[in-house]
């Protein structure tokens, strides 16, 4: 049995596990945006799963100037670009697939996002930046393209002869709606919605609990990444083009301000705010609140072990709005299921 053809039945029998597939499509995308008047492209039940198709950022003409073959930019890609009016992008860069509702979703609910299975779908990646962007805005005076070939059977990038990057896929962007008073809000910063988070840790296999701030919940994917270093300081990581495979669960009985995740491993709380220090207090602030919440410890005791267990890792530096992450180790408390 040749590779495809074992790849084409993994990926057909991962499809029948669904219970819905989202294409991207001209009438699928959100352009740059979150918004709670958006209208729905898919409902859904809690406890549901989807299959999301997602594409990169890329623009084609700047794909191809870069030295990317044309036959291997996504049709995809080029069908967006080609039929999706001016008109409806913005007011951030992102083709984000959806929205999805959650029926019976409501402000003050937590939808819990698991996913199950990320899929490259190209062959490439690539990363970008522009003269005034990133975190060194003023120390570069042209900016820079660069094609990443992707091997899938050694899950690497190839980043240039000799440099080899491993590839751990991952949605830059997932989140939901903002109150109905934020407006239409661009794809770019994150928030308490979550979004474009750049949150490297949330791979296949994690979870993510995002609080619900309009009916529907509104669910949003997209910002493909390869593989990115924390900070992503050019402004770009390996952006790619991605499927997702998720499942939505819906929490009546749970209250967060914040977003949250959750991995194998790690507990990951989330602190973002447009002063990199501020990103940190409130995501050292909300580390307390988890170990208090969820293990029942005082705040002093939770500071404490905050100080001694707890990584805060920067997680992005360059979305207007910056991020800090907590990694707490559930290998800490001992005798915990």
């Amino acid at each position: 049995m040749t590779r495809a053809l074992i790849l084409s039945l993994v990926i057909a029998a991962n499809l029948a596990a669904s219970d819905h597939l989202l294409k991207i499509t001209p009438e699928t995308v959100a352009w740059g945006y979150y918004w709670s008047a958006a209208k729905p492209v898919l409902t859904v039940k809690s406890g549901d799963t989807v299959t999301v198709e997602c594409v990169s950022v890329g623009n084609p003409a700047t794909l191809e100037r870069a030295g990317l073959p044309a036959d291997q930019v996504e049709a995809d890609i080029r069908r967006l670009y080609a039929e999706v009016p001016k008109e409806k992008k913005g007011p951030g860069g992102h083709p984000l697939t959806g929205p999805i509702a959650i029926e019976g979703a409501v402000a003050g609910d937590v939808l819990e996002v698991r996913i199950k299975e990320i899929r490259l779908r190209s062959a490439y990646a690539f990363n970008s930046f522009g003269p005034g962007r990133g975190f060194l805005p003023d120390d570069f005076t042209q900016g820079k393209t660069r094609i990443i070939p992707l091997d899938r059977e050694k899950m690497v990038g190839h980043f240039a002869p000799g440099i080899d990057v491993p590839l751990r896929p991952f949605f830059g962007s997932m989140g939901v709606a903002p109150p109905e008073s934020a407006g239409k809000i661009s794809s770019a910063p994150p928030g308490i919605h979550a979004g474009n988070m750049d949150n490297k840790e949330l791979v296949a296999g994690t979870t993510l609990f995002i609080p619900v701030h309009a009916a529907g919940a509104l669910f949003e994917v997209g910002d493909g990444h390869a593989g990115m270093g924390n900070g992503e300081v050019d402004i770009t990581a390996m952006e790619t083009s991605l499927t997702g495979v998720f499942q939505f669960i819906l929490h009546k009985d749970m209250h967060l301000e914040w977003p949250r995740a959750e991995t194998p491993t790690y507990y990951i709380t989330m602190g973002i705010n447009t002063d990199l220090t501020e990103a940190a207090k409130i995501c050292v602030r909300e580390t307390l609140n988890f170990l208090m919440t969820e293990k029942k410890m005082t705040r002093e005791d939770a500071y404490q072990l905050a100080s001694v267990a707890v990584d805060f890792d920067i997680t992005q530096l360059v979305d207007g709005t910056k991020g800090v992450h907590g990694m707490i180790p559930k290998s800490i408390f001992v005798g915990s299921k």
